[in-house]
């Protein structure tokens, strides 16, 4: 049912017998066809949530679902419907790139092509290359292929274009797209935050297993944190900030000259940096 989303977290938390506690209470729900990205520093909690989702990992409190189902009891059938490209490799060393695309994608009804998924993860020159030989960052675009070939329903990426050079990652994000005019829900995790603005439709910022903000990108952080913010020297050369959410208004009606002036209006790193920092 399109209503129905495709994840539901509610309340996750997850305690280790240290007494850490790498998730606490956090809550969010993914649409169908969705594209959610999970940002946070690293010991967040994001990759720890990710992998409770996969079923990788167990839960210490509350509920989770994934295309309706509970991903720490979900049947061979379900795990059908899922891609995950995880954080390491797990490729078999010893065939070469064609060879392993083909081999996975024998197992699915409607599996992508071995010449597109090779295109659009930038493995041409590697195609008949044995996987052994390849760098990290090659590597890398091999699970991200895996990952997607079964064109599954939901796809979770931690972290997927780690080692992409930036074209590799914007024919990377090409790929993604057409997955997302598919249909396909995706929970995104990534260090780089112009990849979540390019694909993502909503985005959650994680520190210390706490949720701080969800929210689509352009809005993140609320609209106190995306207001511009004016910089001047006086003639005495002292600095002086506002935020004002009329920055010509208050240039204007200014009775001290105003020095190297600047008007700094927010990126997303820039609010995230200051959430994060706030944490």
């Amino acid at each position: 049912m399109p209503d129905t989303p495709a994840i539901e977290v509610r309340n996750l938390a997850k305690q280790y017998p240290t007494g850490k506690r790498a998730v606490d209470d956090v809550s969010f729900t993914i649409a169908q066809g969705e594209t959610f990205a999970l940002l946070g520093p690293n010991g967040a909690g994001k990759s720890t949530t990710v992998e409770i989702l996969e079923g990788y990992r167990s839960r210490t409190d509350g509920h989770v679902s994934v295309l309706g189902h509970d991903p720490a009891r979900a049947s061979r059938s379900h795990n059908a419907r899922i891609g995950i490209v995880l954080q390491t490799s797990g490729e078999s060393p010893n065939v070469t790139v064609a060879e392993q695309l083909n081999h996975f994608g024998r197992l699915y009804p409607n599996p992508r092509s071995t010449d597109e998924l090779i295109a659009a993860t930038g493995l041409t020159e590697q195609r008949n290359t044995r996987i052994a030989r390849l760098s990290g960052g090659q590597r890398r675009r091999v699970d991200v292929a895996l990952g997607i070939i079964g064109r599954p329903e939901v796809l979770f990426l931690d972290e997927p274009t780690t080692g992409f050079d930036p074209e590799a990652r914007r024919q990377f994000w090409d790929l993604l797209k057409q997955v997302q005019r598919e249909g396909t829900t995706i929970l995104l995790t990534t260090h780089y935050l112009d990849e979540a603005a390019q694909l993502a439709d909503r985005a959650a910022v994680i520190a210390d297993g706490k949720l701080l903000d969800i929210a689509p990108i352009d809005e993140i952080g609320g609209a106190q944190a995306r207001t511009p913010r004016i910089r001047w020297h006086d003639d005495a050369g002292t600095v002086h900030e506002e935020r004002t959410t009329n920055a010509a208004e208050r240039i204007r009606s200014s009775t001290e000259p105003m020095h190297d002036l600047e008007v700094i209006r927010p990126s997303l790193e820039s609010v995230y940096l200051e959430m994060v920092g706030s944490k």
